[in-house]
């Protein structure tokens, strides 16, 4: 009897192919997700795809579009942010920021979570797209 072997092959589609972001495009990154959490709702808008989608901790569960500023109008401009565990992830014109974080701000217990941001890049500047939280406790 003959076995046969075949080596495992990974597709050749895009999702397959990852790439690497430049410094400055892991600077420009960070920087935005920073400012999502400290800058306020407006700022974190500008920032974010009109038809984004977001996932937050029940309540409010799965938010998009307007919906998000609603509900962050008034959860936006932690005093301190501090990310740790922070990853990186690119494929073609998408780039996913993991990280665990701790947020402070006053008369607020300090927030944990683990989280996840994807971005689009758009011509010369990258959008958010979706946001997810998931609370550490």
């Amino acid at each position: 009897m003959t076995v046969s072997t075949q080596t495992a092959r990974t597709p050749g589609h895009a999702a397959h192919k990852s790439g690497t972001l430049s410094p400055r495009e892991r600077e420009i990154l960070w920087e935005m997700e920073d400012h999502f959490w400290t800058s306020g709702a407006d700022t974190a808008r500008a920032t974010t795809a009109t038809n984004a989608v977001m996932v937050f901790p029940y309540p409010p569960g799965i938010l998009q579009g307007d919906q998000i500023w609603t509900y962050l109008r008034e959860r936006t401009g932690w005093r301190s942010v501090v990310m740790a565990e922070r990853r990186v992830m690119r494929s073609g014109e998408i780039a996913i920021l993991t990280y665990r974080v701790s947020a402070e701000k006053a008369d607020v217990p300090i927030y944990k979570a683990l989280c996840a941001s994807t971005y689009i890049k758009d011509g010369d500047e990258w959008l958010r797209i979706s946001h997810q939280q998931t609370m550490v406790i």
